[in-house]
């Protein structure tokens, strides 16, 4: 079934808001994981609040933040 261009148009656009929408909750995100281990805050305690795995938000947040110069907490053991 052919679409018409105008619908097609909307389509992209609202898909075009999903793409930013995600950079912007990706900036938010960013930030806010920042803020958090600057403050002493663990990657456990980070994960929660984010319903992530300790993991997933190391792998997503650690390299970025140590270029940052984010000093981070180091699990004891």
């Amino acid at each position: 079934m052919p679409v018409e261009i105008s619908a097609s148009g909307e389509v992209a656009d609202r898909l075009a808001s999903v793409g930013a929408l995600r950079r912007l909750a990706d900036r938010v995100e960013d930030a806010a994981v920042e803020e958090a281990m600057r403050s002493g805050w663990g990657w456990p305690q980070v994960a929660e609040a984010l319903g992530v795995t300790r993991q997933a938000v190391y792998k997503k947040h650690a390299k970025r933040l140590i270029a940052a110069g984010v000093a981070l907490r180091r699990r004891a053991g």
